[in-house]
């Protein structure tokens, strides 16, 4: 089993990933089956990464949705053609700003607490 915070720094690419490509603006993102795809990808990295993440270590950022992440995850990976674009977009450009400070300061706190 990965260590958390490997699973968290997995989280963190992940959203570097999605920045790297968010100054395109929405109409971009529509025509763009790659770019999609590519937010599309990195968001299921996101979940995959929180879900297997132990509950105690989740308990310690209680100010991170774990179950909307994890439950996005699962539609991603399950939904196959009832994927929204526009909630992949929402969550590429409204909800990954907000959660990379949220890992960041959670791994930071792991990573103290080292022996």
């Amino acid at each position: 089993m990965r260590d958390p915070k490997e699973r968290l720094r997995d989280v963190l690419d992940a959203i570097a990933a999605i920045e790297r490509y968010c100054d395109q603006d929405k109409v971009a993102f529509e025509q763009d089956e790659l770019l999609q795809v590519w937010f599309l990808r990195h968001l299921q990295i996101i979940g995959e990464a929180v879900r297997a993440l132990p509950e105690d270590v989740q308990a310690m950022a209680p100010d991170i949705p774990w179950s909307k992440i994890i439950g996005m995850r699962n539609i991603l990976v399950h939904g196959y053609f009832d994927i929204d674009t526009d909630i992949v977009w929402e969550a590429a450009t409204r909800d990954i700003p907000s959660l990379k400070p949220a890992v960041e300061r959670l791994l930071k706190r792991l990573q103290e607490n080292e022996p």
